[in-house]
């Protein structure tokens, strides 16, 4: 399976929507993406990961990597983390809880909700 990353405007946010698979090969894509985006002045960045179907150690990395880039330049990263239990993105989300680096995040069910200046991220 391949990785793809849309980009579009939701408010004053940038959102990255990545389907696919997270891994070694393809977590470069979304690294480039996330410093191409950085490099162009944008400061509030939505990672929307409900298409991700399956997720690696690279492609957490990539996520802490891109925390990390955010906070640097007073920037807000906020990643998309879909509820229900069996649906696609869910992967990530259980991936995220088991290395415990989840409540680094704050997450949200839809990019809508994370838009919202005033958002309230889920409970970890």
């Amino acid at each position: 399976m391949t990785l793809t990353v849309r980009e579009e405007r939701l408010g004053a946010w940038w959102v990255l929507r990545v389907e696919g698979e997270l891994d070694l090969v393809s977590a470069p894509t979304v690294r480039r993406r996330v410093h191409d985006a950085v490099a162009e002045g944008r400061r509030d960045l939505i990672i929307d990961l409900g298409g991700v179907r399956f997720c690696d150690s690279t492609g957490v990395g990539v996520l802490i990597a891109a925390r990390r880039l955010l906070r640097s330049c007073a920037g807000r990263l906020r990643i998309i983390l879909p509820p229900e239990a069996g649906g696609e993105g869910s992967h990530v989300n259980r991936v995220l809880a088991a290395l415990g680096v989840l409540r680094l995040f704050e997450h949200y069910p839809d990019p809508e909700s994370a838009a919202r200046d005033a958002a309230e991220p889920l409970p970890t």
